[in-house]
């Protein structure tokens, strides 16, 4: 038994595949072993092999899951349709949908060589030639995710992207209804304040909903070599992913560190400003008003690292550093609606 996954389990559902070459070489008897990979606060992730052949496996967080969230089907979904754009990501191998498994759904994926770069420590080694090359790549690779026609890969019906900025305000304002057993201080006066100032969108594209650099894997060479974890994909506002950015990249008080700190203007990475500046020159989009979307994305943030408080305080998530979750949602609520004013 791995950390929240049953490998017996797990070894005889991949028999089945056994004829398949890209899963298992027919006739061998594979050795099946998997490590969980430390960093994420959500789904669980982990590294399986046979003894000659890697993968990744994804399957939902233990214990307590808020409704639409952990999709399995919607993630192996989504990268599966942007296989066919400029858009890299992991090579899909299969879906199990069948809970009796291992007790909850999830897919395989290809391994991807490369480097998750989560802290400053992580982009220590990089010149900064190499951190501005990769902050433009990181950006444009998402303004290549928002030019992808849905309609033209399959994702025409992944989401309903009218009214999608005000459901959003609301669905977040749920989900921490549902996870929420203790006062946080400002939520509710930051859920009232996004939803008197929604703006009107400009566009509607695929949308990744957690974009930021420790969700890429980076080659050896520098290169994005995969964008991962899709969970929050939809079709939506563009602008959303963007605003995201500032959350993750400048520092805030009681939160750096805990969740990323891995690109920003602290450690050598461009301004943000000059990075939002590239978006809006390839996009073609007016970001004069994403001070709302960034606000959204402290909000959003905020519910779900209380999600994964509410989880860890019940006993029901694996691996290191949940600990220390539930010290940074007032902060990010804070930050969201300074963002605001």
């Amino acid at each position: 038994m791995a950390d929240g996954l049953d490998l017996d389990a797990l070894s005889g559902y991949l028999a089945q595949f056994s004829k398949t070459p890209d899963v298992v070489a027919p006739g061998s008897a594979p050795r099946w072993r998997a490590d969980l990979f430390e960093g994420g606060k959500s789904n669980l992730t982990y590294r399986i092999t046979d003894g000659s052949h890697d993968w990744v496996l994804r399957r939902p967080p233990l214990g307590h899951v808020l409704a639409t969230a952990h999709d399995m089907a919607r993630e192996y979904r989504v990268m599966s349709a942007l296989a066919r754009t400029p858009v890299p990501v992991p090579a899909m191998v299969m879906l199990c949908e069948d809970t009796s498994v291992i007790g909850a759904p999830f897919y395989v994926m290809e391994y991807v060589e490369g480097s998750i770069l989560r802290h400053t420590r992580d982009t220590a080694n990089l010149d900064d030639a190499q951190r501005t090359a990769l902050a433009h790549q990181l950006i444009d690779t998402l303004a290549d995710l928002h030019d992808v026609n849905p309609a033209t890969v399959g994702l025409d019906d992944f989401g309903h992207a009218d009214g999608f900025l005000p459901r959003q305000v609301r669905r977040w304002t749920q989900q921490l209804e549902r996870s929420r057993t203790r006062d946080i201080p400002g939520a509710d006066e930051l859920a009232t304040e996004l939803a008197e100032r929604v703006p009107a969108s400009q566009r509607a594209s695929v949308v990744h909903g957690d974009y930021r650099l420790d969700n890429v894997i980076v080659g050896p060479d520098q290169q994005i070599r995969a964008v991962l974890d899709w969970e929050m994909a939809t079709l939506g506002d563009p602008l959303c992913d963007v605003g995201l950015l500032p959350v993750y990249a400048l520092p805030v008080p009681g939160v750096a560190g805990v969740v990323s700190d891995g690109m920003g203007p602290h450690n050598g990475f461009p301004a943000m400003e000059s990075l939002i500046q590239r978006y809006a020159d390839r996009s073609g989009l007016d970001v004069s008003g994403l001070s709302w979307y960034t606000a959204l994305g402290y909000y959003k943030l905020a519910v779900i690292c209380e999600g994964i408080h509410f989880r860890y305080a019940a006993g029901q998530t694996v691996g290191a550093g949940f600990d220390q979750i539930g010290s940074i949602v007032e902060p990010l609520i804070s930050a969201g609606r300074e963002a605001l004013s």
